[in-house]
């Protein structure tokens, strides 16, 4: 679980290693990146998290587990202030140090939730289903990590800097792994709760954050080819190791 845990945090420092070598991103690649691990998102939660949900449980397990995930998300987005670095106009801003914490506060809040998915999936009784969801995890915190260290960049800071800041954001999620795994491993009748709760976390940064993102600068053809990108990858991955 440790391994898994720490491949899908450390990968969001692997997709921002190419920041060291250039610091512009064409924003249409950005929304295809964007629309990629959406794509890879929903095949995991769809394929993996809420099939082993609904093998341990029942419908209703799973509704509940998918709204309360939904929910918390929901009340983290209202409450606690963040910001996007996909929105975020490319040019320098004065008020760096502000900028700088909102937008790694944003991104290792929005790690919780995927480093719980990766712990809970551990704790159950199949076990390629925490090596997969750790892998889709991964995928997804790749572009994640390039997008945070491009725009950290492009506010002035250095690049070696603007790299660790991003890898700095995927770290919570070996905690939050930790954490998962814990509840659930000691407390059997938890699982089916955490993985729906975890896919459902996962469904509302798709739905609330990646996809209305990709789409929001004329890039919708390209970035749905990217969505059916990521689906189809995710999907030859499971197939693979199931």
């Amino acid at each position: 679980m440790i391994i898994g845990s720490s491949i899908s945090a450390f990968a969001t420092a692997l997709g921002a290693l190419p920041i060291l070598l250039f610091n512009r991103l064409s924003h249409k690649f950005r929304d295809m990146l964007l629309a990629f691990t959406a794509g890879i998102m929903v095949t995991a939660c769809s394929f993996s998290l809420i099939p082993e949900a609904l093998a341990k449980s029942n419908v209703w397990v799973v509704l509940t587990g998918l709204l309360i995930g939904t929910f918390v998300l929901d009340r983290m987005e209202k409450y606690i202030p963040h910001s996007h670095p996909e929105r975020e106009n490319l040019t320098y801003m004065p008020n760096l140090d502000k900028k700088t914490f909102l937008i790694v506060s944003a991104l290792t809040l929005h790690n919780i939730p995927e480093g719980l998915s990766v712990g809970v999936s551990y704790a159950g009784d199949s076990g390629e289903l925490g090596g997969i969801i750790a892998l889709a995890i991964g995928l997804q915190n790749a572009p994640e990590g390039l997008l945070v260290a491009l725009y950290l960049v492009n506010q002035n800071m250095s690049k070696v800097k603007a790299f660790l800041f991003a890898a700095l954001t995927g770290s919570i999620e070996i905690a939050a792994a930790l954490l998962g795994y814990s509840l659930t491993n000691y407390i059997d009748d938890l699982i089916p709760y955490g993985l729906s709760f975890a896919a459902g976390a996962m469904l509302f940064i798709v739905y609330k954050e990646l996809i209305p993102e990709s789409h929001g600068d004329g890039n919708e053809r390209y970035s749905t080819y990217a969505f059916i990108g990521g689906l189809g990858m995710m999907l030859a991955i499971i197939s693979i190791f199931t």
